[in-house]
């Protein structure tokens, strides 16, 4: 009886590291218009990266100087 739970556990842990190492076929290409809603996505979500970048600095500016006269440190 051990050896046939044994011979099955190894034999269900050969098939699966055999397919965990299958390939999987190419993606089918983009066609010229996917590409390009691909660039814009990628501009507009680039252009908004910079302006929320901007915008939170902008805010640690203006905390800094609301802030910068009560951290008047003398050492």
């Amino acid at each position: 009886m051990k050896a046939i739970l044994s011979t099955l556990a190894a034999g269900l842990l050969i098939g699966a590291m055999v397919a965990s190492h299958a390939k999987l076929p190419p993606p089918p290409p983009k066609s010229d218009a996917e590409k390009a809603a691909e660039a814009d996505k990628a501009a507009a979500s680039k252009a908004k990266d910079a302006a929320d970048l901007t915008k939170a600095q902008d805010r640690a500016v203006a905390n800094y100087k609301k802030n910068a006269p009560s951290m008047d440190r003398k050492k």
